[in-house]
């Protein structure tokens, strides 16, 4: 069998999809590394090849499945336990660069021990909480980053202690996260996959009638069926584990794409404009799509394409990252919440406050004299979300606006406000008929355009201004 890989590397998140000659996705990858452009890609094109041993390992089974449905939960449940155990080796090199930077940044030896104590005691209440969420809240199959994951525990437990202690501490996470999560490490699929199927049969094991004090589990009739079931579960997937664990995937071609893609180390024939693959993936999972709105992280794109996926007129902000990804994080910053949180909170606002701007130089500014004004954070995030696809509206009909179906791409896609908002005013400006898409891999839609690219092998070029300009008049 032969694959294809699309890279995109993007200003926020990388991502990388691995196809098969039939045009499946067998692998996805994403990291939010982005120091190093050539580690980023490393680590998204591992990750895929790591969800594509499991993809395989399910087509495997399929009959095991079928006759056992709870088997595909254990597969599940696996691959969660896999990346809580890629979690634990990152987790060990984010703590020796946080003893590392403690040992540069302070000279007084007291004041060094008193804040390795402080970490060692951070790192001991947030752990075992982290496995709970892997083994029983699916935060494996959430998509969230190390740093997400790490950082939100941090800060629980640094806000627990003396307020004196908050600006060391955050100082001296600050300065050893990006190190930490910027490191390619190349996990023994084969190991990892047997420690967690250790983890798995505590689990089972053990697992719990009711929830268990202070922790959340969600058990529920099909965790209990696979207890009685797990360990034939466990000896059927290892008859395959060998083979999986030693299987090469013959890349034959490869195309990169994203914002930063001149810096990929591709040859320049496999480079593609992300536009193109955003597009291009688009169309391959809406076959009617012909309109595109792509939020990533440094720009906003309104893309129609025509029968066939190609593109055949666009339209882009591309002056600064007001409205986009960068924009959000900076705002979950001023607010001292995750980017995660954003979208949820603004799902709450009784009203849209009006926001003036959408600058990230002036949002701080704004966001604050609005909160003086005793405006909810709530209502702010409602408004400065509709105010982001107002600017996205505009964009859209300046590029010919919105025909049959509309696809929404893009990690912003994730954002459930930017999703009600977006529908709302499409529906309120272009009709109730016109079908809107937002798929589970809008974030992946560009690394897929790019491996579909790989895959046919054919040339693509951007319209130029004055043929975008005649589409929009047509």
């Amino acid at each position: 069998m032969k694959y294809y890989l699309g890279i995109d590397l993007g200003s926020t998140t990388s991502k990388a999809v691995i196809i098969d000659e039939n045009d499946q996705i067998v692998g996805r990858g994403i990291t939010n590394t982005r120091a190093n452009y050539k580690v980023a890609s490393d680590i998204a094109r591992d990750e895929a090849v790591y969800n594509a041993r499991f993809s395989i390992l399910k087509k495997k089974l399929e009959k095991e499945i079928q006759a056992r449905p709870a088997f595909e939960r254990y597969i599940v449940d696996l691959e969660s336990m896999f990346q809580y155990e890629q979690f634990k080796v990152r987790l060990d090199k984010l703590g020796e660069e946080l003893l590392k930077t403690c040992k540069e940044y302070f000279t007084d030896e007291a004041t060094r021990d008193e804040m390795i104590g402080h970490l060692r005691n951070i790192r001991k209440e947030f752990k075992p909480k982290i496995k709970q969420d892997y083994l029983y809240n699916d935060l494996g199959s959430r998509n969230q980053f190390f740093r997400d994951i790490v950082s939100e525990k941090y800060n629980e437990e640094v806000n627990k202690l003396d307020m004196s202690l908050f600006e060391p501490l955050m100082t001296v996470w600050d300065k050893s996260i990006s190190p930490a999560e910027n490191e390619r490490v190349q996990f023994d699929f084969k190991e990892l996959v047997n420690k967690a199927m250790v983890e798995l049969k505590k689990k089972y094991d053990n697992l719990p009638d009711t929830k268990a004090e202070g922790v959340s589990v969600n058990f529920d009739a099909e965790l209990n069926i696979l207890k009685g079931e797990f360990e034939h579960a466990e000896e059927t997937l290892r008859t395959h584990i060998n083979e999986i664990a030693e299987m090469e995937f013959n890349i034959s071609n490869m195309t990169g794409t994203g914002y930063g893609r001149a810096l990929l180390p591709f040859p320049q024939e496999c480079i593609r404009s992300e536009i193109l693959c955003h597009a291009f993936g688009a169309h391959a999972i809406f076959p009617n799509t012909r309109t595109v709105l792509d939020i990533g992280g440094q720009d906003t794109k309104a893309i129609q394409v025509d029968k066939y996926g190609l593109v055949t007129s666009f339209q882009m902000n591309d002056r600064c990252a007001a409205g986009c990804g960068r924009y959000l994080g900076y705002i979950a910053d001023e607010m001292s919440i995750s980017l995660n949180e954003l979208g949820p909170m603004a799902m709450k606002a009784d009203k849209e406050v009006n926001i003036c701007s959408t600058c990230t130089v002036f949002a701080g500014a704004e966001l604050r004299e609005l909160t003086n004004l005793g405006e909810k954070r709530e209502d702010i995030l409602g408004g400065l979300h509709k105010a982001i696809i107002m600017r996205a509206m505009s964009l859209i009909a300046r590029s010919g606006g919105a025909f049959n179906e509309f696809t929404f791409t893009g990690g912003v896609a994730r954002n459930p406000a930017i999703v009600k908002y977006l529908t709302e005013l499409v529906r309120e400006n272009y009709g109730d008929q016109i079908k809107i898409n937002i798929d589970a891999d809008s974030i992946f839609m560009g690394a897929l355009g790019g491996a579909l690219f790989a895959r046919r092998n054919i040339s693509a070029t951007l319209p130029n201004s004055k043929q975008a300009k005649n589409v929009e008049q047509d």
